[in-house]
């Protein structure tokens, strides 16, 4: 099986460097290794040209084809497919089948559309659209939805007997159907991370898979109940209902404070209920709904219909599950907001809240946590004066978590405990502190020390990347320095110093990995593609410089990790 392949790979991969180091020429790894950009295949964009002729090779299939994307919209109708299904291809486009022929709004059609995407797997049915025009329908899902083939039928008598033998659908949408919401619903919600992200993808996908046009997101908070998100609603109206006592008489409190949904099919089913509620809005329907989760009752969520609306039972029970799902993911997304503002309060407490103002030097650090989820990571830097001499000093710890802002915070204590040592007995000094810790994780650092009056700069690192510079007369080079082993892994680990030249008027660029790392990106190219920028960036401050950089790493890629970036540009007074 798939382990037994592995298995013989690895075998297979010895066995050659066995024979490679028997022969007098050993594999040596490279100081970094070596990143492979994943390959994918990818169809350039067609030109107008091409599209044209796209759209004709449609045309000239038999019958008629339409696209369907995830959420059962049109995105494409092709001018057969308009006439076959009675409809017009423009006024088509955005809006479900059923919604826009209701003649659609049959069960056989809905289950052939959604079990085909769920399933992955193609689908067929045959429909009347009336009075005499049989239709088959063949779906084609794919990741990004579903293309119909839509061909002229015609059924022998048998199957004619059996369509308009079927029993006639309940109102409301079908079991598929709702299956389908809630299942779709589902899955987009555990992909949630934050209240607002709850909110978006809640108002997202519930108000165009269950016909609502507003939604409103209600959690109680301190005795009141205050409006987390909403949709549909202006501000001005949403102002007049948010922060609300709990002791108040409106629908969103009763729901929250009893547990049970409340459905009002018209207006005047509401009036009944609340005597001095006052029509303040366009809707005609409302259907209250608690967030409750496993002990509580946390919020409510009021779903607002244009019309009238009879909520069937099935109906009423779908949207109560749907509220289930949402008040999951939003007690999930509240937790995290708490804990990630603990965090993110922690991490910048351990790093230095300004930088120190020196002669002779100009500095600019920026930091930018990872994107929402990654959780808080162990990235620093630091700039220490000596006695004549000024340090610096730029790391990662492993992980994104508490325990990570921790080791950071006492690796940087214990840099600056030893700082004014030579850069390779710092390092080794606090790799034997990280390692007598015993946390399980493992720290790059890179530590330069720079003496300006002798034009000299010392430095060593720790599996870390060695920093970029800038030569005064615009050059940039990557320095060569011997990698080290990262922190905390060998307590006897030694770590070698480097002296260098440093012409008065170079820019040190020290980073962490969150600047240069991104999927489907070789390293090597984004570091090469950080030193053209900083070679462009000449005429600027190093606290405009590291704007420009840390915006450019942003705009360029998705970053998955911590951004630090410490810029020192030596020999120049502070502006």
């Amino acid at each position: 099986g798939e382990r037994d392949a592995v298995l013989t790979c690895c075998r297979d991969l010895a066995e050659l460097l066995r024979q490679s180091a028997d022969s007098g020429r050993p594999f040596v790894p490279a100081p970094q290794p070596r990143v492979v950009a994943r390959q994918r295949a990818t169809a350039a964009a067609p030109g107008p040209a091409e599209a044209a002729a796209a759209v004709e090779l449609i045309e000239r299939l038999p019958g008629g084809v339409c696209a369907l994307d995830l959420d059962g919209r049109f995105t494409y109708v092709s001018a057969a497919a308009a006439d076959l299904l009675g409809g017009n291809a423009q006024r088509l486009l955005g809006t479900p089948p059923w919604e826009a022929l209701p003649w659609l709004n049959d069960p056989a059609f809905e289950e052939g559309h959604r079990g085909a995407l769920i399933s992955g797997q193609p689908a067929q049915i045959t429909l009347l659209r009336p009075p005499d025009h049989w239709l088959s329908f063949r779906f084609h899902p794919d990741p990004s939805g579903v293309t119909v083939r839509v061909i002229p039928a015609t059924p022998d008598p048998a199957a004619r007997a059996e369509f308009h033998r079927r029993p006639t659908p309940p109102p409301g949408m079908s079991e598929a159907t709702a299956l389908y919401n809630l299942m779709h619903l589902a899955a987009t919600l555990t992909e949630a991370v934050d209240v607002q992200d709850v909110v978006d993808q809640a108002n997202d996908q519930i108000m165009p898979a269950f016909g609502a046009q507003a939604a409103v997101l209600m959690t109680a908070q301190q005795g009141r109940l205050r409006i987390t998100g909403y949709r549909g609603y202006p501000a001005e109206l949403m102002a007049r209902f948010d922060n609300v006592p709990l002791t108040s008489a409106t629908p969103a409190v009763r729901t929250l404070n009893s547990g049970t949904p409340h459905f009002y099919s018209t207006f005047a089913d509401l009036k009944r209920d609340f005597r001095e509620t006052v029509h303040q809005d366009d809707k005609e329907a409302w259907a209250f709904l608690p967030l409750v989760t496993s002990d509580r009752v946390i919020g409510s969520l009021l779903l607002a219909y244009d019309s009238p609306r009879t909520f069937a039972p099935q109906e009423r029970a779908v949207l109560s599950s749907v509220a289930g799902l949402v008040a999951q993911a939003l007690d999930r997304a509240r937790l995290y907001d708490v804990k990630n503002r603990l965090a993110l309060r922690l991490q910048s407490g351990l790093l230095p809240p300004t930088l120190p103002r020196l002669p002779d030097i100009d500095v600019a650090a920026r930091y930018l946590p990872a994107l929402r989820g990654m959780g808080i990571g162990g990235d620093f830097y630091d700039l220490i004066p000596l006695d004549g001499t000024v340090a610096a000093a730029i790391g990662d710890v492993q992980g994104h978590d508490v325990d990570a802002a921790a080791i950071m915070g006492q690796v940087r204590t214990a840099v600056h405990a030893t700082a004014g040592a030579p850069p390779g007995e710092v390092l080794a000094r606090t790799n034997r502190l990280l390692t007598d810790l015993d946390a399980g994780l493992f720290t790059s650092c890179l530590y330069i020390e720079l003496d300006l009056g002798r034009h000299r700069v010392r430095l060593s690192t720790a599996g870390h990347f060695p920093p970029l510079v800038r030569l005064p007369d615009g050059r940039t080079e990557v320095l060569d320095l011997p990698p080290g082993l990262l922190l905390g892994i060998d307590p006897n680990a030694g770590y070698s110093t480097v002296d260098l030249p440093l012409v008065p008027g170079t820019v040190l660029a020290l980073f962490t990995d969150g600047l240069v790392e991104a999927p489907g990106i070789d390293i090597d190219d984004a570091i090469r593609e950080l030193a053209r920028q900083l070679a462009e960036d000449q005429g600027r401050t190093m606290e405009s410089l590291a704007d420009h950089l840390v915006t450019h790493a942003e705009r360029s890629a998705p970053r998955g990790d911590d951004i630090a970036l410490l810029l020192i540009e030596a020999g120049r007074p502070s502006r």
